[in-house]
């Protein structure tokens, strides 16, 4: 089991990285639809009860991935399309951009913010930062959802390629 990304395949942290990612977004968009669809129930409570610091977590995760990801440039699985390339481009800056709206949000409403008993940032007395709050309200459920579209279309390529017979199977790469 190699720790780095080779070109047939990614290394054992890429792989934990992603499969973390995506069990914690699985989580993240239960939470949300129980949120939506079930609210005030004790699933709602169970599933979106620590949304945010599920999703401060997939923050931090995402940098961690990208720097990852930077050092495992030049050893990497090469894209099979610009397509492909795009698509996951486009997966990180949501997975970028959902967060921080979110984060812009909290800030913007003079709450604090603690991660599991660490503070990220101190509430504050006066008034809102309408900009903030804003763009948060406005944008982060919309990039969320987007987000899970984003990803069910990236399921549904992994098996795209497996089945057709003139694609390359790329599940492999990050699956052994």
């Amino acid at each position: 089991m190699n720790i780095y990304d080779t070109p047939e395949k990614y290394g054992i942290i890429s792989r934990a990285l992603h499969w973390a990612m995506a069990a914690l977004l699985l989580w993240q968009f239960l939470g949300a639809a129980a949120h939506l669809l079930l609210s005030d129930t004790a699933i709602e409570g169970f599933l979106f009860g620590r949304h945010k610091a599920l999703g401060f977590l997939l923050f931090l995760l995402f940098f961690v991935r990208v720097a990852w990801a930077l050092i495992n440039a030049a050893k990497r699985p090469p894209s099979l399309s610009l397509a492909a390339k795009a698509g996951h481009i486009a997966l990180y800056a949501l997975l970028l951009a959902v967060p921080a709206l979110a984060l812009a949000r909290q800030y913007g409403s003079g709450r604090s913010f603690d991660w599991f008993g660490i503070s990220v940032f101190s509430g504050f007395e006066g008034n809102e930062i309408d900009w903030m709050v804003n763009i948060g309200n406005s944008f982060h459920s919309w990039a969320g959802w987007l987000l899970a579209a984003l990803i069910a279309g990236h399921i549904i390529m992994v098996f795209v390629h497996k089945k057709a017979s003139d694609q390359v199977d790329v599940l492999p790469r990050m699956w052994r």
